[in-house]
């Protein structure tokens, strides 16, 4: 990754100690800068920012149609801003092409959606595997590092069924293994309970945390559920395209 940008925030990305498993460290990964972004006449960002650190699991809330989840998009270069910036290692994202914007997402970002998207004519462990195949991995090596998660997760067994055999859960823990499973720095995660019944969320909640926490990836989490956003290190809050720090310390 290259050296933290010293521009605007320079001194809060420059001070940076080395982070520690399951501990967030003080350098900015991820910022957003004075974000506007609108949809015809209808304004979703309005001056948004938000810094978040390396290793630390940051909960997005807010009502609908605050914002919230396209300040996510943003973050992870599927939409670009009209006005304003965003950062991600060092490297100003909202300027990168739509080729360059690609390969991060697929290459340094994981995702997870409140449907899970799984492929229906993949099994499991294909599902798994399919950012590794994007990125070149040959099959066989990629299925490999996939078959390694299912046990991380409670999947075994699960390898060769088909979305249409799974249930909700194990739908979404799939959806996660898929995630994670390129070792991205940022895992942007949409609602990923949304579609769960309270027993699942909390699982698939579990699941997750423990996860990233071992591996000190970044998280960014959109919900409006409280009970979600719990498990993050800090909450804010989208209300009219603005951020404001609902709990926690700002970075």
């Amino acid at each position: 990754m290259d050296r933290p940008h010293r521009g605007p925030a320079g001194p809060a990305l420059a001070r940076g100690a080395p982070m520690t498993a399951n501990q967030p460290g003080t350098v900015n990964i991820l910022e957003a800068r004075g974000l506007a972004k609108s949809f015809g006449e209808t304004p979703a960002l309005r001056g948004a920012s938000l810094a978040v650190r390396q290793g630390e699991i940051v909960a997005v809330m807010g009502p609908s149609g605050s914002g919230k989840s396209t300040l996510l998009h943003c973050l992870a270069g599927i939409l670009v801003p009209e006005e304003g910036e965003v950062w991600f290692g060092g490297q100003r994202l909202d300027t990168f092409g739509d080729d360059k914007r690609s390969a991060l997402r697929r290459d340094r970002f994981g995702f997870v959606f409140q449907s899970g998207q799984l492929v229906p004519e993949l099994t499991a462990e294909e599902n798994v595997a399919m950012p590794l195949l994007l990125s070149g991995t040959r099959r066989g090596p990629a299925i490999t590092a996939a078959r390694k998660w299912f046990s991380v997760l409670g999947l075994d067994g699960l390898q060769h069924r088909r979305s249409g055999e799974l249930s909700g859960g194990q739908a979404q823990r799939i959806a996660l293994a898929r995630g994670l499973v390129a070792e991205p720095a940022v895992l942007f995660a949409d609602e990923p309970t949304g579609s769960l019944d309270s027993v699942s969320g909390e699982l698939v909640m579990d699941l997750l945390t423990g996860a990233v926490r071992d591996r000190g990836t970044t998280v960014v989490l959109v919900t409006h559920d409280a009970q979600v956003a719990a498990y993050a290190d800090r909450e804010v809050i989208v209300r009219d395209g603005r951020v404001s720090t609902l709990t926690g310390t700002m970075p």
